[in-house]
């Protein structure tokens, strides 16, 4: 018989390596609990169960670069959860709040968002790490990244707890959102990242300022303050769009010059 082979014990990871994938651990766990309100009506609930998976998935990749703890297993998980927390619960809510009203046809549009959802994150995944990219192409996104898409196709519903459903819940209302939100999932779009934002020293008061009044309105106010973010935040897609080809054309010069000579 042959000798067993030498055991290779896992090596032991500090807690502060741990901490990324404890908030996706969370922020899958509020997108499932998302599912649960949706399917006792309670869409408010639902709908900040969303918006708390987002904040959560927004620190874990950051926190993960500060202190050094990006892995391989941590970034997969994070886009397992994306498409629970962004893609299966906004789906799902969507369903049970007025697409049943559509029947074959309002599933078929929420699975059709679902769909995109994962083909996105699976996109994404694909380029992570790329060496091929210039780089300023790191400020941007293509298309729309699934936590803005879920915020997106759940406006109608959040403005519709302050303005009625009567015409914000509407199947065909939401037929449009869904749709254009699909596909600018999958769309090859440009789309401002944040990631790559740095923050003179002047402005870090005013934007600590900010942050603050920010978050009052959104405690405040938060169906009237968060449809405003999804506006602000498409009407950012022009600007960034014309600024990668601004971008892509400058270094296409610097590469190939019009007027080398052979």
């Amino acid at each position: 018989m042959l000798a067993p082979g030498p055991r290779h014990r896992l090596k032991d990871l500090s807690f502060n390596k741990l901490i990324p994938n404890i908030l996706t651990v969370l922020a899958l766990c509020a997108g499932l609990t998302a599912i649960r309100f949706g399917l006792q009506g309670r869409f408010e609930h639902a709908v900040v169960s969303i918006v708390l998976a987002g904040i959560l998935d927004a620190l874990d990749g950051r926190i993960a670069r500060m202190l050094g703890g990006s892995t391989k297993f941590g970034a997969e998980m994070d886009s397992l959860a994306d498409v629970v927390d962004f893609g299966v619960a906004p789906a799902v809510l969507l369903f049970q709040w007025t697409m049943s009203a559509a029947g074959s046809i309002g599933w078929a549009l929420v699975l059709l968002y679902c769909v995109c959802c994962a083909l996105r994150l699976a996109r994404f995944n694909t380029r992570l790490g790329a060496s091929d990219l210039p780089p300023w192409a790191y400020k941007f996104f293509t298309g729309v990244p699934a936590p803005a898409a879920a915020g997106l196709v759940l406006t109608p519903m959040m403005v519709s707890f302050e303005l009625g459903s009567a015409f914000f819940g509407h199947v065909l209302v939401n037929a449009v959102v869904i749709i254009g939100v699909s596909a600018l999932m999958v769309s090859r779009v440009p789309t401002y990242s944040g990631k790559s934002i740095r923050v003179p020293q002047r402005h870090v008061l005013p934007l600590l300022l900010l942050v603050g009044l920010t978050a009052g309105f959104v405690v405040g106010a938060p169906w009237s303050t968060l449809p405003v973010f999804a506006l602000i935040y498409v009407g950012s897609i022009p600007f960034s769009y014309v600024e990668f080809h601004r971008l892509a054309d400058e270094t296409a010069k610097h590469y190939h010059p019009a007027n080398s000579e052979e």
